[in-house]
């Protein structure tokens, strides 16, 4: 479906608000919060549901993968927890390019003071 974020102009959502963006039930997001842990909405004292963008973005990511693509849960739950680490891993490949560089440049930085 791949909502647009700018489409998006209040801070907090509703359930049944997120639920008519998707043409999904409320009960079908309440299951998908209990089964997926990256969606998380803040709820208040009564226990109501507020999404921000960055769940309605989890919810998305969610029914590409259930409703377009097919998934079953857990397949989805697979398919979400592999794009993670892959993403986790391109984090650490960049932090240590970065370091390696920060460590060449202190190492010139040190030739330099003893010469």
């Amino acid at each position: 479906m791949a909502i647009n974020k700018q489409e998006l102009t209040k801070l907090y959502y509703q359930i049944g608000e997120v639920a008519a963006l998707f043409g999904l039930s409320t009960s079908t997001l309440r299951y998908w919060e209990s089964e997926f842990s990256n969606i998380k909405p803040k709820k208040n004292r009564r226990g109501e549901r507020s999404y921000q963008k960055k769940d309605i973005t989890e919810v998305d990511r969610v029914y590409t993968l259930v409703k377009e693509r097919g998934f079953t849960i857990e397949g989805a739950k697979k398919e979400l927890a592999t794009a993670a680490g892959q993403s986790g891993q391109d984090e650490k490949a960049a932090v240590i390019k970065k370091l390696k560089e920060i460590r060449k440049r202190m190492s010139n930085l040190l030739d330099s003071l003893s010469e």
